[in-house]
Protein backbone atom coordinates (compact mmCIF):
# COMPACT_ATOMS: atom_id res chain seq x y z
CA UNK A 1 0.00 0.00 0.00
CA UNK A 2 1.59 3.24 -1.15
CA UNK A 3 1.06 6.10 1.24
CA UNK A 4 2.44 8.98 -0.81
CA UNK A 5 0.37 12.02 0.18
CA UNK A 6 0.26 13.76 -3.20
CA UNK A 7 -1.17 10.66 -4.88
CA UNK A 8 -4.35 10.70 -2.81
CA UNK A 9 -7.37 12.63 -4.05
CA UNK A 10 -9.66 11.59 -1.16
CA UNK A 11 -9.09 12.52 2.46
CA UNK A 12 -7.70 9.51 4.33
CA UNK A 13 -7.41 8.87 8.04
CA UNK A 14 -4.99 6.20 9.22
CA UNK A 15 -6.55 5.11 12.47
CA UNK A 16 -6.55 2.16 14.88
CA UNK A 17 -9.36 -0.16 15.92
CA UNK A 18 -9.18 0.79 19.61
CA UNK A 19 -7.27 4.02 20.12
CA UNK A 20 -8.69 6.83 22.22
CA UNK A 21 -6.90 9.50 20.15
CA UNK A 22 -8.01 8.05 16.82
CA UNK A 23 -11.55 7.76 18.17
CA UNK A 24 -11.47 11.46 18.99
CA UNK A 25 -10.66 12.29 15.35
CA UNK A 26 -13.33 9.91 14.05
CA UNK A 27 -15.94 11.69 16.20
CA UNK A 28 -15.00 15.04 14.63
CA UNK A 29 -15.24 13.53 11.15
CA UNK A 30 -18.67 12.07 11.91
CA UNK A 31 -19.92 15.23 13.62
CA UNK A 32 -19.09 17.25 10.50
CA UNK A 33 -20.20 14.52 8.10
CA UNK A 34 -16.86 14.64 6.28
CA UNK A 35 -16.31 12.18 3.45
CA UNK A 36 -13.15 10.30 4.37
CA UNK A 37 -11.49 6.97 3.76
CA UNK A 38 -10.81 5.56 7.25
CA UNK A 39 -8.15 2.86 7.32
CA UNK A 40 -8.23 1.16 10.72
CA UNK A 41 -4.98 -0.62 11.45
CA UNK A 42 -4.13 -3.28 13.99
CA UNK A 43 -0.91 -3.09 16.04
CA UNK A 44 0.81 -5.40 13.55
CA UNK A 45 -0.63 -3.74 10.45
CA UNK A 46 1.30 -0.46 10.49
CA UNK A 47 2.59 0.11 6.93
CA UNK A 48 6.32 0.63 6.85
CA UNK A 49 6.01 3.69 4.65
CA UNK A 50 3.60 5.42 7.04
CA UNK A 51 6.79 7.12 8.24
CA UNK A 52 6.91 8.90 4.86
CA UNK A 53 3.81 10.79 6.00
CA UNK A 54 4.42 10.85 9.73
CA UNK A 55 7.99 10.75 11.07
CA UNK A 56 6.68 9.16 14.28
CA UNK A 57 5.08 6.33 12.27
CA UNK A 58 1.92 6.42 14.36
CA UNK A 59 -1.81 6.98 14.20
CA UNK A 60 -3.85 9.05 13.88
CA UNK A 61 -2.42 10.42 10.64
CA UNK A 62 -4.62 12.42 8.28
CA UNK A 63 -3.90 12.87 4.58
CA UNK A 64 -5.77 15.60 2.71
CA UNK A 65 -4.52 15.72 -0.88
CA UNK A 66 -0.85 16.74 -0.60
CA UNK A 67 -1.07 17.56 3.11
CA UNK A 68 -0.21 15.01 5.79
CA UNK A 69 -1.04 15.85 9.40
CA UNK A 70 -0.29 14.12 12.70
CA UNK A 71 -0.78 15.04 16.33
CA UNK A 72 -4.38 14.65 17.47
CA UNK A 73 -4.89 18.29 18.43
CA UNK A 74 -3.39 19.45 15.11
CA UNK A 75 -5.72 17.17 13.13
CA UNK A 76 -8.88 18.09 15.03
CA UNK A 77 -8.33 21.84 14.82
CA UNK A 78 -7.50 21.54 11.12
CA UNK A 79 -10.75 19.68 10.48
CA UNK A 80 -12.73 22.31 12.38
CA UNK A 81 -11.17 25.11 10.34
CA UNK A 82 -11.27 23.23 7.02
CA UNK A 83 -14.94 22.28 7.51
CA UNK A 84 -16.38 25.13 9.60
CA UNK A 85 -19.96 23.82 9.89
CA UNK A 86 -20.93 22.97 12.50
CA UNK A 87 -18.24 24.92 14.36
CA UNK A 88 -16.70 22.98 17.25
CA UNK A 89 -14.41 25.74 18.51
CA UNK A 90 -15.64 29.08 19.91
CA UNK A 91 -15.27 32.17 17.74
CA UNK A 92 -13.76 34.66 20.18
CA UNK A 93 -10.11 34.40 21.29
CA UNK A 94 -10.83 34.18 25.03
CA UNK A 95 -13.30 31.32 24.63
CA UNK A 96 -10.98 29.55 22.19
CA UNK A 97 -8.17 29.81 24.72
CA UNK A 98 -10.46 28.37 27.41
CA UNK A 99 -11.33 25.45 25.11
CA UNK A 100 -7.65 24.78 24.40
CA UNK A 101 -6.90 24.90 28.13
CA UNK A 102 -9.70 22.39 28.78
CA UNK A 103 -8.25 20.13 26.06
CA UNK A 104 -4.81 20.40 27.63
CA UNK A 105 -6.18 19.26 30.98
CA UNK A 106 -8.19 16.44 29.41
CA UNK A 107 -5.04 15.18 27.71
CA UNK A 108 -2.85 15.53 30.80
CA UNK A 109 -5.32 14.11 33.32
CA UNK A 110 -7.51 11.63 31.44
CA UNK A 111 -5.61 10.58 28.33
CA UNK A 112 -2.42 10.12 30.30
CA UNK A 113 -4.49 8.40 32.98
CA UNK A 114 -5.64 5.82 30.43
CA UNK A 115 -2.08 5.49 29.14
CA UNK A 116 -0.79 4.88 32.66
CA UNK A 117 -3.45 2.22 33.24
CA UNK A 118 -2.49 0.46 30.01
CA UNK A 119 1.17 0.42 31.02
CA UNK A 120 0.62 -0.52 34.67
CA UNK A 121 1.07 -3.99 36.11
CA UNK A 122 0.50 -5.65 39.47
CA UNK A 123 -0.49 -3.24 42.22
CA UNK A 124 0.15 -0.36 39.87
CA UNK A 125 -3.09 -1.10 38.04
CA UNK A 126 -5.26 -0.36 41.08
CA UNK A 127 -3.28 2.79 41.82
CA UNK A 128 -3.56 4.10 38.24
CA UNK A 129 -7.29 3.30 38.19
CA UNK A 130 -7.80 5.13 41.49
CA UNK A 131 -5.98 8.23 40.23
CA UNK A 132 -8.07 8.35 37.04
CA UNK A 133 -11.34 7.79 38.87
CA UNK A 134 -10.60 10.45 41.47
CA UNK A 135 -9.73 12.92 38.73
CA UNK A 136 -13.19 12.44 37.22
CA UNK A 137 -14.89 12.69 40.61
CA UNK A 138 -13.03 15.93 41.33
CA UNK A 139 -14.43 17.37 38.09
CA UNK A 140 -18.02 16.44 38.86
CA UNK A 141 -19.17 20.00 39.57
CA UNK A 142 -17.90 21.18 36.18
CA UNK A 143 -20.18 18.68 34.43
CA UNK A 144 -23.15 20.19 36.28
CA UNK A 145 -22.70 23.65 34.78
CA UNK A 146 -23.75 23.09 31.17
CA UNK A 147 -25.28 20.31 29.03
CA UNK A 148 -21.86 19.77 27.48
CA UNK A 149 -18.42 20.45 28.93
CA UNK A 150 -18.53 24.17 29.80
CA UNK A 151 -20.74 24.68 26.75
CA UNK A 152 -24.39 24.63 25.68
CA UNK A 153 -23.39 22.92 22.43
CA UNK A 154 -21.26 19.88 21.59
CA UNK A 155 -17.68 21.08 21.08
CA UNK A 156 -14.19 19.91 20.25
CA UNK A 157 -13.69 19.36 23.99
CA UNK A 158 -16.59 16.90 24.14
CA UNK A 159 -15.11 15.04 21.17
CA UNK A 160 -11.99 14.58 23.30
CA UNK A 161 -13.81 13.52 26.48
CA UNK A 162 -16.34 11.11 24.95
CA UNK A 163 -13.80 8.42 23.93
CA UNK A 164 -12.41 8.38 27.48
CA UNK A 165 -15.88 8.14 29.05
CA UNK A 166 -16.71 5.24 26.73
CA UNK A 167 -13.63 3.30 27.88
CA UNK A 168 -14.04 3.76 31.63
CA UNK A 169 -16.07 0.56 32.29
CA UNK A 170 -13.56 -1.45 30.26
CA UNK A 171 -10.75 -0.33 32.59
CA UNK A 172 -12.73 -1.07 35.74
CA UNK A 173 -14.34 2.32 36.44
CA UNK A 174 -18.11 1.90 36.39
CA UNK A 175 -20.02 5.03 35.43
CA UNK A 176 -22.44 4.40 38.31
CA UNK A 177 -19.55 5.07 40.70
CA UNK A 178 -19.12 8.61 39.34
CA UNK A 179 -21.20 11.72 40.13
CA UNK A 180 -24.66 11.79 38.56
CA UNK A 181 -23.74 14.78 36.40
CA UNK A 182 -20.99 12.72 34.74
CA UNK A 183 -23.38 9.81 34.22
CA UNK A 184 -25.90 12.15 32.58
CA UNK A 185 -23.16 13.68 30.44
CA UNK A 186 -21.95 10.24 29.35
CA UNK A 187 -25.43 9.27 28.22
CA UNK A 188 -25.84 12.58 26.39
CA UNK A 189 -22.62 12.42 24.38
CA UNK A 190 -22.63 8.69 23.72
CA UNK A 191 -26.14 8.66 22.30
CA UNK A 192 -25.25 11.23 19.62
CA UNK A 193 -25.47 9.85 16.11
CA UNK A 194 -21.94 11.02 15.38
CA UNK A 195 -20.63 9.04 18.31
CA UNK A 196 -22.34 5.87 17.16
CA UNK A 197 -20.97 6.33 13.64
CA UNK A 198 -17.45 6.86 15.00
CA UNK A 199 -17.26 3.51 16.80
CA UNK A 200 -15.28 0.60 15.39
CA UNK A 201 -16.38 -2.96 16.11
CA UNK A 202 -13.57 -3.26 18.65
CA UNK A 203 -14.82 -0.15 20.46
CA UNK A 204 -18.42 -1.38 20.46
CA UNK A 205 -17.23 -4.58 22.11
CA UNK A 206 -15.79 -2.56 25.01
CA UNK A 207 -19.37 -2.19 26.30
CA UNK A 208 -20.55 -5.77 25.65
Amino acid sequence: MALVANRRSVMTLFSAHDCVRCHRVRIILAEKDIAVDVINLGPDDMPEDLSDLNPYNEVPTLVDRDLALYGTHVITEYLDERFPHPPLMPVDPVSRAAARLALYRVERDWYEGLDNLAKASGSGVSKARKVLKESFIASGEIFELKPYFLSDEFSIVDAAIAPVIWRLPAVGIELESLPQAIQDYAERVCRRESFSISLTEAERELRL
